[in-house]
């Protein structure tokens, strides 16, 4: 059988792009936040990036047991595919198997990693930065389960990179949509 024929002088292929392959035994985890649980212990969310880059993030995310995370969004649309463990993503129970999209303009959370913990791929499409959102929901869950945030780990990822961690969208302008409502409450 003969490869199909481009009658168009014009391909999408672009000279020199190839596939890149990654294995994530090679990738260290990056700590991005922490947390004092009321028994003492610490948890907290790992990440590891094979690809971080300022247009598109992909990274392997583990929070640990009842770790905590705010309400958020992202600076861009945002996919969250569950791996393994279990949790809550606001009132929603996530497994194994479950997606979900976080529209540009939209927000999720809290996100509460159950007893075995959470682990998830997680892609943003444009910039991954987050901005929080109704912070009453996290301050309830955390003095509901009596853990106190730890400062957050320093991060070393490249010039161009603004860290989001603590903005609540007054630094920089939200970039909620007017009439687009969150797929996750």
């Amino acid at each position: 059988m003969n490869p199909p024929q481009n009658h168009n002088d014009s391909s999408p292929k672009i000279d020199g792009a190839e596939a890149v392959f990654w294995h994530l035994d090679d990738i260290d985890w990056t700590e991005v936040q922490r947390q004092q649980n009321a028994d003492g212990t610490v948890s907290v969310v790992r990440e590891k990036w094979p690809i971080i880059r300022p247009e598109f993030l992909s990274a392997h995310v583990h929070y640990e047991p009842g770790m905590v995370v705010r309400r958020h969004g992202h600076r861009s649309n945002h996919v969250v595919f569950v791996l393994g463990g279990s949790g809550w993503i606001g009132s929603k129970p996530c497994e194994p198997g479950t997606h979900i999209h976080v529209p540009l303009g939209s927000a999720f959370g809290p996100i509460i990693a159950g007893p075995e913990g959470l682990t998830c791929w997680e892609l943003s499409f444009g910039e991954f930065g987050g901005w929080g959102d109704q912070p009453e929901l996290y301050a309830n869950e955390i003095a509901e389960r009596g853990i106190t945030p730890l400062p957050d780990p320093p991060l070393e990822i490249g010039d161009w990179f603004v860290d989001p961690r603590g903005d609540w969208g007054g630094e920089r302008p939200s970039p909620k949509v007017d009439g687009l409502q969150s797929v996750m409450t």
